[in-house]
């Protein structure tokens, strides 16, 4: 891909060009602190088997069991500050992973739907980025850790254990309740548009039928996880503009994943109440992936 898109521009990283870019970006952040991602990996390869206490805990094996045995093609990174302003010149991060149609596991389709969209998979097995290398950076960064920080994303609980996976270079928590403590030390704000629609009467669909919907344009390819993340952080300012006075209640957003956690945000929401003198208050209640896998 290059450098693209006038004056948003998505830089692609391989392994030659990581350490210079996160220097970069470990300058932007603390004035660029809203981080939009996205990823793409390769599909859905496998169903946990069992009994399950819930949808939302079923949904978290399968997620589980599929980021573990299954490794990230792409990741996305989109800065810009509070206000939807990119940084001068690059904006946007495409890092691109080792990976091998020889030797990792896939789905089929998501791969045939990848390569479609573009992505080079010989250049992957060849110059991508070595995953414990990443993971490193990515911890030293200043995108991580901080409260300060508002991660930006889509239906992103696959997103998000891919993340994890690199952060901690070992297997996803058992269960959600061990799976939300660890994102949330790791990203302690994350928006999810996907559950900000739950108040968006209007939106519904993917990714690109609610940017469609709010007339933001696509900079990049579809499928592309910086095209993607570019168009994540486009679309949240956008809705936050549209639809939320350009506030939005952080209380009764932040932290959540669309399809996840619904038993843990309520269980909490519950002790908050009553230990508040508020006690008579109302509880509110609270509940990508490429779309091949998970129809995002």
């Amino acid at each position: 891909m290059g450098e693209s898109g006038g004056t948003f521009m998505i830089r692609d990283v391989w392994e030659s060009n990581l350490e210079e870019e996160f220097g970069l970006i470990r300058k932007l952040i603390p004035k660029y602190n809203f981080v939009s991602m996205d990823t793409e990996f390769p599909g859905v390869v496998a169903r946990p088997i069992g009994t399950f206490s819930s949808t939302s805990d079923y949904h978290y094996q399968l997620l589980r069991c599929n980021v573990d045995l299954l490794n990230i093609i792409q990741l996305g990174i989109t800065l810009m500050d509070a206000q939807g302003n990119p940084p001068p010149g690059v904006c946007s991060w495409q890092f691109n992973f080792k990976f091998s149609l020889n030797s990792d596991m896939y789905a089929q389709e998501s791969i045939d739907l990848l390569s479609k969209s573009g992505i080079d998979f010989r250049k992957h097995e060849e110059f991508g980025i070595d995953t414990f290398h990443f993971g490193e950076l990515l911890t030293d960064s200043g995108m991580v850790l901080f409260k300060n920080v508002r991660w930006v994303s889509f239906h992103s609980g696959y997103d998000f254990g891919y993340l994890l996976k690199l952060l901690t270079c070992s297997a996803l928590p058992e269960d959600e309740d061990g799976f939300f403590e660890v994102l949330h030390t790791f990203f302690p704000g994350i928006f999810d548009i996907k559950y900000m629609m739950r108040s968006c009467r209007m939106l519904k669909g993917g990714l690109q039928d609610v940017a469609d919907d709010l007339e933001v344009p696509r900079i990049g390819p579809q499928h592309q996880a910086g095209s993607d993340s570019l168009l994540t952080a486009m679309t949240f300012f956008k809705l936050r503009e549209k639809y939320f006075e350009n506030r939005i209640d952080e209380p009764k957003y932040l932290g959540h994943l669309f399809g996840l956690g619904s038993h843990i945000f309520h269980s909490q929401s519950a002790a908050h109440i009553a230990a508040s003198p508020a006690s008579s208050a109302a509880i509110q209640s609270s509940s990508s992936a490429n779309a091949a896998a998970v129809g995002a």
